[in-house]
């Protein structure tokens, strides 16, 4: 398994401006919730699926099998 950031470098320093100002949180969802911290649970639980491979919800990280 490995996790890297999204090829796409414009993007990437576009979603890690938005983390700054969010404190950490997702920006691309509404709320604020420590699900939504990132890396966020919902990809976290993606990564422990062995099949899973794809990007987190807002497409800053992809997981590789």
């Amino acid at each position: 398994m490995r996790i890297e950031y999204n090829k796409d470098t414009e993007l990437v320093k576009m979603l890690q401006e938005g983390l700054k100002q969010t404190g950490g949180y997702c920006p691309c969802r509404r709320a604020r919730t420590e699900d939504y911290k990132c890396m966020c649970k919902e990809f976290r639980e993606q990564i422990k699926d062995p099949n899973f491979e794809g990007y987190c919800y807002c497409y800053l990280y992809y997981k590789h099998k």
